[in-house]
């Protein structure tokens, strides 16, 4: 094969040329794409503005802010690509990219729908930053909210990555939605205390603690005769409802009602149990005409059970009245 020194030099010569012809575009494609890099990240610092006057909806401001970022610098990309090569249109770009094969749609469909789940998210706002929520079996306080997942870190200073469709999904509990919260506990007193008077102790006890307020009113209420107390269910409002409190204020209302009770006298029982053993071979066992625990009441002509002892020698006895019956 003869090479032609002549025709590879006209053909480098006609790339030189075609680039110098393109070159004015090339230049207007940078331009352009610079103009569009720069109005991207005005457009991200005016929204960011807006978030520091409001810090409520920071998150949201966050990502609406990288959302609008990407999105005018995509657009100043394929209007840059569009000017520099003659021919090229935004499905090329997908096409070579290969974004509408199967393969790639089933990689990214997790991808699309923690991010479009995560949107939703901030765009309802069912909690914001600073929450203290429970999902799933995870407990603690929200610190980022991003489009593909939730961050939140637990009360013992670990962090939890949840992704958003299943926050998305899920039941959540806002503990701190509201600025109020009650709680209760339940207290057993004896049978035989005052259980109006034991009300009122309980009431003036957790009045005197710090943090509970007065609408609504703390009460009282009896919520079951146990095995060996009368339970009474205490509850109260607090605020602000965040954890520490909460356990701050558990601890304050059980210290002090427990000592008010205490010092008036009012019986505070722990479960107790009693077992009877009976021993049927008492010559005392079966006597109706007194009370036993187990037994009933009743006559006292009524016939007394057989011995188990009895039965036993009754037994052993019957072979050898048979033999002598028979003798």
């Amino acid at each position: 094969m003869k090479f032609d020194f002549s025709e590879a030099t006209a053909s480098v010569q006609g790339m030189i040329t075609s680039f110098i012809e393109r070159l004015p575009y090339i230049v207007l494609a940078l331009i352009v794409f610079v103009v569009f890099y720069f109005l991207a990240l005005g457009a991200r610092k005016l929204i960011h503005s807006f978030s520091e006057q409001d810090r409520r909806h920071y998150n949201l401001s966050l990502v609406m802010g990288r959302l609008s970022y990407g999105a005018i610098f995509l657009l100043g990309l394929l209007i840059a690509l569009v000017i520099a090569i003659p021919g090229f249109t935004p499905g090329q770009l997908v096409g070579i990219l290969g974004l509408s094969s199967v393969a790639v749609g089933f990689a990214f469909r997790d991808i699309l729908q923690n991010f479009l789940a995560g949107i939703l998210l901030l765009l309802a706002e069912p909690f914001r930053i600073g929450d203290q929520i429970v999902v799933d079996n995870f407990e603690g306080t929200v610190e980022i909210i991003q489009t593909r997942a939730t961050f939140i870190r637990t009360y013992d200073g670990r962090r939890v990555v949840i992704p958003n469709s299943t926050i998305f999904t899920k039941s959540i509990i806002v503990n701190t939605a509201n600025e109020k919260r009650r709680l209760e506990y339940d207290f057993g007193i004896g049978f035989g205390d005052d259980i109006g008077k034991a009300k009122q102790i309980m009431l003036g006890a957790v009045r005197t603690v710090s943090g509970v307020i007065e609408d609504p009113a703390p009460d009282a209420l009896v919520v079951e005769l146990g095995d060996s107390s009368v339970n009474i269910r205490l509850r109260w409002w607090m605020v602000p409802p965040r954890r520490a409190d909460v356990m701050q204020s558990r601890d304050a209302v059980l210290e002090k009602v427990t000592q008010a009770l205490l010092a008036e006298g009012i019986d505070l029982p722990f479960p107790t149990q009693q077992i009877l053993f009976h021993d049927q071979t008492e010559e005392t066992d079966g006597d109706r005409a007194r009370q036993r625990e187990g037994w009933p009441k009743g006559r006292a002509d009524a016939p007394r059970p057989a011995r188990i002892a009895d039965a036993l020698r009754e037994l052993r006895a019957s072979p050898a009245d048979s033999g002598k019956e028979q003798a």
